[in-house]
């Protein structure tokens, strides 16, 4: 067990969600307590105090949380249930699981799995999926496993089932690190767990082919990405996180796509980091994010 899951030893996240209502966190505060338990940390939101919806982050430590979590849980059910109230509770010292599926641009790819070799990330990566082999030698660099599913002259249910059967019981979530292969419907249906895209913000203005070149004629002075959770409208699901930077007239298409990467790589590493650590609550179609 490393030093970092050491310290979360015993810590539990729990996420409540439902209609607000006087007296949820009284409830749910109490419920702790009499299980022996102490909040390290709570955040909350209410999108409309009367009729809205109510959003919590609460960190909980419990001594021999392992031997007591059945005994919390069925109790969350009974004091939750009958308030509309949803819930998950995650033990913190376990990281979650998770693939990435890769193309031929390898920047937010190594910058996961660097940021992951360096603690930063909460996480295992159990493989790394590829339509190429280009970043086969690096990947195995880092000690992780790499499956190559070829994309090119082969039926997409084909090798959509050949990824499905890759990542089936073996991950938490899936990380498209500029994977450029539209998912199908039925594939989500299937993997069973949240899929997180990156993308450039330029959408939906510069779709397709060379969009810094097409920035670069237009004279934009902000490029920008956008990570969200993956569903069947193409790049409008849940957005997790984010950011941009301005450019001028000085800089080039080249100087775009580099300063475009290096912000991909930056809000994807905080949407998977926070996806992670539970801070995540989706909500329709947009992201409670403590």
């Amino acid at each position: 067990m490393s030093s970092a899951t050491e310290a979360l030893r015993d810590h539990a996240c729990l996420i409540v969600h439902g209609p607000d209502r006087p007296g949820i966190v009284a409830a749910v505060s109490a419920l702790v307590a009499r299980h022996g338990g102490n909040i390290v940390s709570l955040d909350q939101y209410s999108d409309d105090p009367t009729g809205g919806d109510f959003f919590q982050r609460l960190v909980l430590h419990r001594p021999d949380l392992a031997g007591a979590r059945a005994e919390l849980e069925a109790d969350l059910e009974a004091t939750l249930a009958p308030l509309e109230l949803s819930w998950r509770l995650t033990d913190r010292s376990v990281p979650k699981r998770m693939a990435i599926l890769a193309s031929t641009a390898d920047h937010c790819l190594l910058d996961l799995l660097w940021r992951h070799r360096r603690g930063e990330l909460p996480v295992t990566v159990p493989m790394v999926i590829s339509n190429h082999t280009v970043a086969a030698d690096d990947v195995a660099s880092f000690g992780i496993r790499f499956e190559h599913v070829p994309t090119a002259d082969v039926p997409r249910p084909e090798a959509e089932a050949r990824i499905l059967e890759l990542l089936d019981g073996q991950v938490d979530f899936v990380v498209l690190a500029r994977y450029m292969q539209i998912l199908s419907a039925d594939f989500l249906a299937r993997v069973g767990v949240p899929v997180i895209n990156i993308h450039h913000s330029f959408l939906p203005a510069f779709v397709g082919a060379s969009p810094y070149r097409r920035a670069k004629e237009r004279g934009v002075k902000l490029i920008g990405a956008t990570a969200h959770y993956v569903t069947e409208d193409l790049d409008e699901g849940p957005i997790i996180e984010q950011d941009v930077v301005r450019v001028s007239h000085a800089d080039s298409a080249a100087d775009l796509q580099r300063r475009g990467a290096d912000v991909e790589r930056a809000v994807l590493s905080r949407a998977v980091l926070w996806h992670a650590e539970d801070r995540v609550i989706r909500s329709g179609n947009h992201c409670i994010v403590f």
